[in-house]
């Protein structure tokens, strides 16, 4: 839509190609440099996450980042990205605020309104754009929604209980149907009790990595991969030729 709306109709004087392309390249640039603030900022860690919770699981989530995390959040990866799509002055002033993908957005709302004022886009591009804006952040919303609001921890904790319950009761149940085939078959509880109590232990943790799909971790939506992709598509879009490379997959997991 920048790329298509961006032009000398509705101006009283004619700007050069070149500064068209500049002004376009600066929000598309800014609009990369929100992917990149908005993953960043759904990494932060959560008290209910696992890499918050006791030591062993503490200490065994951070091993799964090391292993599989590519551009987390203790590696400055989004800060170096940021200071490459953002002029010197506006990073600065965004990279302070709580929420930088907020203000961001913000700030293209305000580049529109500079762009109507001097009439490179008439009221109809200017809604339209906007209403992209607000798009966008309402899908920002939802996945900090996602994020900070944890599932009810009823479900949680009671789901966690009752498996260890069947888990408990269940060798007493299979050794009786064994023990019905006979004496010499009742040892084949155990092998069966262990992995009938394994597929239910993997369901239970199943749901609960499921439960926090921006924890960077190897389960996590590949928010990485995903903002690479949009940004070499924006760059092409703008004919650029130095273009980053897709994301590869990290000891088979894709970030």
């Amino acid at each position: 839509m920048v790329k298509a709306y961006w032009s000398n109709q509705f101006t009283d004087q004619d700007y050069s190609s070149g500064e068209l392309q500049s002004l376009k390249r600066k929000l598309i640039y800014r609009h990369i440099a929100w992917l990149y603030a908005l993953r960043s900022q759904l990494l932060i860690p959560t008290n209910w996450e696992h890499i918050s919770q006791g030591k062993r699981a503490k200490k065994s989530t951070e091993n799964r980042m090391k292993r599989f995390g590519v551009g987390l959040i203790d590696d400055h990866s989004t800060e170096a990205t940021l200071k490459t799509l953002l002029p010197v002055v506006e990073y600065n002033r965004l990279i302070n605020y709580k929420n930088t993908a907020t203000q961001i957005i913000d700030q293209q709302g305000q580049d529109l309104a500079q762009l109507r004022s001097i009439n490179i886009i008439d009221d109809f591009r200017h809604m339209e754009l906007q209403n992209v804006l607000n798009d966008f952040y309402v899908h920002q919303g939802k996945a900090e929604r996602i994020k900070k609001f944890p599932l009810p921890r009823q479900y949680g904790s009671s789901s966690h209980i009752f498996v260890w319950i069947f888990l408990l009761l269940l060798p007493f149940g299979m050794l009786t149907e064994f023990h019905m085939m006979g004496e010499s078959k009742a040892w084949l509880a155990i092998p069966f009790s262990i992995v009938t109590g394994w597929v239910f232990i993997m369901m239970e943790l199943v749901g609960d990595y499921s439960e926090n799909p921006f924890e960077g971790l190897g389960n996590d939506i590949p928010m990485l991969a995903l903002s690479r992709t949009i940004e070499i598509d924006l760059r092409e879009m703008l004919n650029e030729s130095d273009i980053p490379k897709p994301i590869s997959a990290v000891n088979g997991v894709m970030m």
